[in-house]
């Protein structure tokens, strides 16, 4: 059986700010993401992970590397968990991004939506999800894999056999865990935005 720990980065200013971050550099966990970054070591640790994976970006890398230090694993850094590319629409304020006629289509249809200069909903689920196939035949174990709210959503409707359109549906909140089980090729979904970890003290 593997187990496979979906784990959304900790908080940054641009959550706060409400700004759509996308692939941009240089956006860090802040202090109270990176005390939900220290509060996960304790609900995960226990469960001898056999492999820790992240998205490159530093928000992800960041909430990966107490649980890495307690683990004495390396935090392997993997694109296929990237943030959705977001293209000209990463930088700006959602209050913005709410006023444009994509948005609407976004929220309605996303499975027809390419965002401009970026990648589709479908490319980037499809890219999520093939990142997930291949590490859960490379381990036997539980793993842990750190990313982003929407990669992680789309990669859940999937595996619930949820359309696409309704991956919003989902709530994917900041450094919360959601757990997939495979046996074979058969696969279990064990949970959806477990907030255990914040509630118990990382989220001031």
């Amino acid at each position: 059986m593997t187990t496979i720990l979906l784990i959304r980065h900790g908080e940054n200013d641009f959550m706060r700010q409400h700004k759509l971050a996308g692939w941009l550099p240089g956006i860090h966990l802040n202090a109270r993401g990176r005390a939900q970054a220290e509060a996960l070591v304790p609900l995960l640790e226990p469960l001898s992970l056999e492999a820790i994976y992240s998205s490159p970006l530093e928000r992800a890398v960041e909430t990966a590397a107490p649980l890495a230090r307690a683990c004495r694993l390396p935090v392997q850094r993997r694109a296929g968990l990237g943030e959705i590319r977001y293209g000209s629409w990463q930088g700006r304020p959602l209050a913005s991004l709410r006023r444009l006629k994509l948005w609407a289509q976004v929220q309605a249809s996303p499975s027809l939506v390419t965002i401009p200069q970026g990648e589709s909903f479908r490319e980037a689920q499809t890219r999520m999800i093939e990142e997930i196939e291949r590490l859960r035949q490379r381990h036997r174990g539980a793993i842990a894999c750190l990313s982003h709210a929407d990669p992680i959503k789309l990669a859940l409707s999937f595996y619930l056999g949820q359309p696409l359109d309704l991956f919003q549906r989902l709530m994917i909140d900041p450094a919360s865990v959601s757990t997939l089980t495979f046996v074979d090729d058969r696969v279990r979904v064990l949970g959806i935005n477990d907030t255990r970890a914040t509630r118990s003290g990382g989220s001031g």
